[in-house]
């Protein structure tokens, strides 16, 4: 499904958020052999948490094309894990705010069951292996955790890592890939603001963030909060809508340059 995200979010950046029942399907037919009825699809990538929507004349449209990026959800995400591959590894620990107009208005945390859990990972976040008994299973965490993140934009301070880690422990449980957007906070850090080094450890220095408790999800969730409030206050003014900011957080200098100069 991966595959159909992406391929639909080139589609809708190009024809302005909004595509037509004709053109969402030839997406759709043409990027998966899984199920031949649109309608399907729709209810699979709504499910998955794209933020998609049927309009009432049929097309279709992309909520972060027109959500003004200030009044957008957002789910920022922690996780702490007994290895670094989901191959082999597991997720011990989950962490999560949501956000809206610049608050918390809701919060997520929990440990996973975990019968494995090596000295390493201990000395690095304290966690110890009695404390990953009697707690949600992997099942009952992910499953709470794919309800709480809804459509939110999925983010993390390195989000490769938590996006494709939950992404893999959500398929070995039958809830599918994340269809969520995400965004970067290390990405935006850098294209807002100065500083040494990105790495959530110096920036909770730097940004004077107190009472931080690094390797811990929530409180790293909270962390990344922090990170991404100071890089709101230099977003650009050409910046609006959610997609905008997700475009902008990934942007080079020159596509930068070029997009001031367009709303100069």
């Amino acid at each position: 499904m991966q595959k159909v995200y992406d391929e639909l979010t080139v589609a809708f950046r190009k024809n302005r958020g909004i595509l037509s029942k004709e053109r969402y399907e030839d997406v759709v037919s043409n990027h998966t052999t899984l199920y031949e009825d649109p309608d399907t699809i729709l209810i699979l990538l709504q499910a998955s948490g794209y933020p998609i929507r049927e309009e009432n004349d049929g097309s279709y449209r992309l909520e972060t094309c027109f959500t003004p990026y200030l009044e957008q959800r957002y789910c920022i995400i922690d996780i702490e894990t007994n290895g670094s591959k989901p191959a082999n590894s597991q997720v011990i620990e989950i962490g999560a705010v949501m956000i809206q107009r610049g608050e918390i208005i809701d919060r997520f945390e929990t440990f996973v069951e975990c019968t494995y859990l090596p000295e390493y990972i201990t000395k690095i976040t304290g966690i110890e292996l009695k404390d990953l008994i009697g707690v949600p299973s992997k099942r009952e965490a992910f499953t709470k955790l794919r309800e709480f993140m809804g459509d939110a934009v999925f983010v993390a301070h390195n989000v490769s890592f938590d996006y494709s880690f939950l992404s893999a422990s959500f398929n070995r449980f039958g809830l599918g890939d994340i269809g969520n957007p995400k965004l970067c906070t290390i990405n935006l850090a850098r294209r807002t603001f100065e500083s040494e080094r990105y790495g959530l450890s110096y920036l909770n220095e730097f940004l004077c963030i107190e009472q931080a408790v690094h390797h811990r999800a929530y409180s790293d969730a909270i962390s990344a909060w922090c990170v991404m409030k100071k890089s709101f206050e230099n977003i650009p003014s050409y910046v609006t809508t959610t997609d905008d900011l997700l475009k902008f957080s990934t942007s080079s200098k020159k596509e930068r340059g070029k997009a001031i100069s367009l709303d100069s």
